[in-house]
């Protein structure tokens, strides 16, 4: 995948870093696949236990406020100034280094999020009175004590990502890479463990009528929140393992300089965090929880399912070509820089050729998908349209989502945070006036489409400003590869439509099988499609990864 105007081993070494950053890749890939279907499990389980009511809505609101936190006061810190840092110290001055920055970070981290907890505890009615404004009493009162009961995994979600971010550092994507399935998968035998049985609640009908709801009480949602503190336990426990031989203490001894060092990499990454967990989810859990009941669950079943592609794809890639691009961003001569544009150009043009397919296919099937996944017990055939709907509003801006998150990391790599800060606040600035022009007429949807409208500004910002700065690209063939897989892609999709109505014709009632049948003739038949023009238009990406796999089945 080298350019031709390398010299050999140059093009060697090129080819056996591209073929490193392909290994991570698999092993991220791998972890991702595995957290995103116990993710979807999750949600499955959340939707068959208590549906699309005014209860989920409450733990979607008391799981925000400790994830927003995590995301902003640690969880941004592991990919932009974490892992540099570590990996610096590890590198020049060794393991022992390393360990007493860790149990710097380890305490520091520990101290500082059981304060925050402490804060939630006392305030939690005034925090949950700002997130879900829109809020009934009684869903209020809910709302408040599952924030109290999630608060603590503040503390856990905190230790996790010193411990991942060392262990990347240290080059082991194993622990890590599978944290979040392990977090999922305790999250759903939690809430099939103490989750309550069905009841028989009396409700006033029309006309004064008695009639008779079979559902779970609104306070069995309990079970998911122990569930949410079970499983940020279960993710801290299993970095364990790779920490054996770490030699790590508490301390209150935080002058190490390195701290420092994190900070002010972090301070721009922090900015941009502020202003998505304080300002942009509060904006958009406000806006949504005035738009009826369900919507926020509508909001977050549609995020769960396009957060899969995203993970797969962008994610996997990102992480594992971030230690690689650092790697050759820091060299200053010729080969150095054509090295660095070509494995981003590598990460650009795989997450190309996989992310277009995928968001065109999950377009294309996304209500069969969302009925097959969800509509089940209390989930009913208006939660499959709406969350359909909105998942293919989300949809349009996943491609550039996909792209922009590789930019913003080869900034990163060059040790650039500002930059994508700043293009970042750009791009909720576009966000909030987009959904506040929409709401009136969309609605809901106002915020898919909003969405969506600041990940292609986001994309293209980040992308002018990089190639300018890097002076080009050099010849990674970007367009040919965009060309290519949209026309397959957009083939595919069609294909998929026509699959989909025709099954649809010659099958009956809408049964789980019926469900699966739609799914898998219509999904099988456009991917068939998409491998037969990809062969026929030669997209070269696709035939290295089958290449790199077969060599490796040959090595094992």
């Amino acid at each position: 995948m080298a350019t031709d105007s390398l010299p050999a081993e140059a093009e060697l070494s090129q080819a056996e870093t591209n073929a490193g950053v392909a290994r991570a890749t698999g092993v991220m890939a791998l972890g991702n696949i595995t957290s995103r279907v116990l993710g979807l499990a999750r949600e499955i389980a959340l939707t068959n236990l208590f549906g699309a009511t005014r209860a989920v809505d409450a733990f979607n609101v008391a799981i925000i406020v400790p994830k927003a936190l995590y995301d902003l006061l640690i969880g941004g810190h592991v990919n932009s100034a974490l892992i540099p840092v570590l990996s610096e110290v590890a590198a020049r001055e060794g393991r022992d280094a390393l360990w007493r920055l860790v149990s710097v970070l380890l305490s520091l981290v520990a101290v500082a999020l059981a304060l925050m907890v402490l804060v939630i505890e006392l305030f939690a009615p005034q925090i949950v009175r700002l997130v879900g404004g829109g809020f009934d009493p009684a869903t209020w009162r809910l709302a408040t004590d599952l924030l109290r009961m999630t608060a603590p995994a503040l503390v856990f979600l905190g230790l996790f990502a010193v411990l991942s971010g060392t262990l990347y550092a240290l080059r082991e994507f194993t622990w890590p890479a599978f944290a979040v399935a392990v977090f999922n998968g305790a999250i759903v035998v939690t809430m099939l463990v103490f989750a309550p049985p069905l009841q028989i609640q009396p409700v006033v009908g029309p006309n004064l009528s008695i009639q008779w709801l079979i559902a779970r009480p609104a306070e069995g949602i309990v079970a998911a929140a122990i569930g949410w503190l079970v499983g940020s336990l279960a993710q801290l426990a299993l970095q364990l393992p790779g920490m054996r031989g770490a030699r790590v203490y508490l301390t209150l001894r935080w002058n190490h300089p390195a701290i420092r060092q994190i900070a002010l990499l972090y301070a721009p990454v922090m900015f941009s965090l502020i202003l998505d967990t304080l300002v942009i989810r509060t904006f958009s859990y406000n806006l949504a929880s005035q738009t009826g009941e369900g919507s926020i669950g509508y909001m977050n079943w549609a995020t769960t399912l396009i957060q899969f592609p995203q993970g797969l794809v962008a994610t996997a890639i990102s992480v594992a070509i971030l230690p690689t691009l650092a790697r050759q961003a820091a060299l200053v001569n010729l080969e150095g820089d054509r090295a660095f544009k070509d494995t981003l150009g590598l990460g650009l043009r795989l997450a190309i050729t996989l992310i277009l397919p995928a968001a065109v296919g999950l377009f294309a099937l996304a209500t069969p998908i969302v009925a097959l996944l969800f509509q089940h017990g209390a989930f009913t055939a208006h939660d499959t349209a709406m969350t359909a709907l909105a998942l293919r509003l989300y949809l349009v801006g996943l491609p550039f989502a996909a792209v922009d998150l590789l930019l913003v990391y080869a900034f990163y790599a060059r040790q650039d945070t500002l930059t994508p800060a700043l293009v970042g606040l750009l791009s909720l600035m576009v966000y909030m006036l987009a959904a506040l022009a929409l709401f009136p007429r969309y609605g809901l949807f106002s915020l898919m489409i909003a969405d969506s409208v600041k990940h292609i500004v986001h994309a293209l910002v980040s992308a002018f400003l990089l190639v300018r700065r890097m002076r080009g690209l050099g010849h990674q063939r970007l367009w040919r590869t965009i060309l290519k897989t949209g026309l397959a892609s957009g083939v595919m999709g069609l294909a998929a439509a026509v699959v989909l109505t025709l099954v649809e014709r010659k099958l009956g009632a809408a049964t789980l099988l019926h469900e699966m049948a739609l799914v898998g003739l219509a999904g099988g038949a456009s991917f068939v499609v998409f491998l037969g023009l990809s062969a026929l238009l030669r997209i070269e990406e696709l035939y290295w990864l089958v290449g790199l796999m077969k060599r490796r089945l040959k090595r094992n």
